[in-house]
């Protein structure tokens, strides 16, 4: 039987991923801050009788991980797949956004993925086998206003994933990043208007957001996908996953960063009419 860590597993992208690998047979360590808050997810994991433990982790803190990892080692002598998916979002302007937010965002999407790696890639590098996947998003590649502390720790993920990659593919260790675009999640809809910011940012997309969820796209594509890859023997570093996620990095792809600078910089009701003319969606 195939063993797999995800993190962040009490809701949204992680819960479906839980149950996702747990259908397929694998022995699942789902981890996740508050375990007892999650009632409904032990429920359902008896009553679909899944081989899913549920295990309190902390990726903000080095004991935390370390006593975690080191207790289901206790037990059991592998782990096959690592699944870092414990995610925050913050969102507001540079100037606005409280400091506090930039450590915490940076803390649990960035250097959260790191403490979990570095627990578990030595015994994958010893034993020659291992599969890393770290959710990134296509903010990886795409950095706007209000999601620049999010962007930026997506970005961070991206490059220390790439670099990972390079580093362990001859100890036969593969690397992944998963890179969902706007998935209904209870993250994305939490991306709500500051009313009292100077800037517009916040409000645009807001309704961005709000306009791409009346047709929303469920975590459980993600969590297919992440299945997908674990069971495959592709090298195939990036996964954009969602029907925006390509669309989105391609649009981006295709001005300059002056270009993209201005795209932003306009007033409300050209960049409302950009959008609903390049994507067909009203954000207003």
């Amino acid at each position: 039987m195939k063993t797999v860590l995800i993190t962040g597993t009490s809701k949204g992208i992680g819960l479906e991923t839980a149950l996702t690998f747990g259908r397929a047979s694998y022995k699942v360590f789902a981890t996740m801050r508050n375990p007892e808050n999650a009632s409904e997810f032990k429920q359902k994991i008896a009553s679909e009788s899944l081989d899913i433990s549920i295990h309190k982790m902390d990726v903000d803190s080095d004991a935390s991980v370390n006593n975690c990892i080191d207790s289901i080692f206790d037990t059991h002598e592998n782990i096959d797949v690592l699944v870092n998916n414990a995610g925050i979002e913050r969102h507001g302007s540079i100037e606005e956004m409280p400091m506090d937010d930039f450590h915490s965002v940076m803390n649990t999407n960035y250097l959260g993925v790191l403490r979990c790696t570095k627990a578990l890639l030595p015994q994958m590098r010893k034993n020659k086998a291992g599969c890393i996947i770290n959710i990134a998003s296509v903010a990886g590649h795409i950095s706007n206003s209000p999601l620049g502390a999010y962007a930026a720790s997506k970005h961070a993920l991206e490059a220390i994933s790439e670099a990972l990659a390079q580093e362990v593919k001859p100890f036969n260790v593969r690397v992944a990043i998963v890179e969902p675009g706007i998935i209904n999640t209870e993250m994305a809809n939490d991306i709500s208007v500051d009313g009292e910011s100077i800037y517009p940012h916040s409000k645009r997309f807001s309704g961005l957001f709000s306009a791409s969820l009346k047709t929303p796209t469920p975590p459980s594509l993600v969590a297919n996908k992440i299945l997908e890859i674990s069971e495959s023997n592709s090298w195939k570093l990036r996964h954009p996953v969602g029907p925006d996620a390509e669309p989105f990095i391609a649009w981006r792809a295709s001005m300059s960063d002056e270009e993209w600078v201005d795209w932003n910089a306009v007033n409300d009701e050209e960049w409302y009419n950009s959008v609903e003319r390049d994507f067909g969606l009203n954000a207003r």
